[in-house]
């Protein structure tokens, strides 16, 4: 399996003109190799072929790397799953201070088992995004938040951008379809005190399939009435 893994890997990061540390390869089985083990007792992801997790998981995880440059940033994953994005980025980018953040406790602890595993410092919180984002030492403090099919993209920035410091990126991982969502999002975008920076497209290696990283800046602070309740946030987008 390892050989496979590492395979997709090795051609999808170079048609993508990323460069990965010798160690990642190797990480990046071991972690589809727990993924598996575990997807068995309970649901970490509905994609569990190993080819489908190389190229769907790690790889679009990967791909983000062709939109911001991740060397020793301080970086927050929102929703953050069983570790798409936040954790493969860890991986081939170790430099980075990570933490790891879902609602749900199960996913939280197979995240501190892998990390614990692969020996990768990781801070991981079972909570939810609207309450720690009211947290001194959580609150615009981090360089980047990154999220990935979490929410409709009003919503989105209302978790997020809470976390990021001024003059920091939030960046979601979009369908290339959603243009109107991001034009929906950009007064929500002004209320939290960002905008709208660019939007990065591009192809997962080896398949037929297009994402998009949508990058917004922080350009002030966010008022301390955001993030709502998460019901409030829902019923009524900024």
């Amino acid at each position: 399996m390892f050989e496979l893994i590492s395979q997709i890997i090795g051609h999808g990061t170079k048609e993508l003109n990323i460069t990965l540390p010798l160690s990642s390869e190797a990480a990046l089985g071991a972690y589809y190799d727990y993924l598996a083990q575990r997807s068995k007792l309970f649901n970490l992801t509905a994609i569990t072929e190993p080819e489908d997790v190389a190229r769907l998981h790690f790889l679009d995880s990967i791909a983000l790397l062709g939109a911001i440059s991740l060397e020793n940033e301080r970086v927050i994953d929102v929703g953050c799953g069983a570790g798409f994005p936040g954790l493969v980025l860890k991986i081939v980018r170790p430099g980075i201070d990570l933490t790891l953040l879902d609602a749900t406790g199960k996913k939280i602890k197979f995240l501190s088992e892998i990390s614990e595993i692969l020996q990768v410092d990781v801070n991981c919180i079972h909570a939810r995004a609207e309450e720690v984002s009211r947290e001194r030492d959580k609150r615009e403090v981090f360089d980047v938040a990154v999220s990935r099919a979490v929410a409709e993209l009003r919503v989105l920035s209302e978790l997020c951008l809470p976390f990021v410091k001024v003059g920091g990126l939030m960046v979601a991982m979009k369908s290339v379809n959603s243009d109107e969502e991001i034009k929906n999002a950009e007064p929500a975008m002004t209320t939290l005190g960002a905008k709208l920076e660019s939007i990065y497209d591009y192809k997962i290696p080896e398949t037929d399939i297009a994402h998009r990283a949508v990058l917004i800046r922080k350009t002030s602070k966010t008022p301390d009435t955001y993030p709502r309740r998460f019901a409030r946030i829902q019923n009524f987008p900024l």
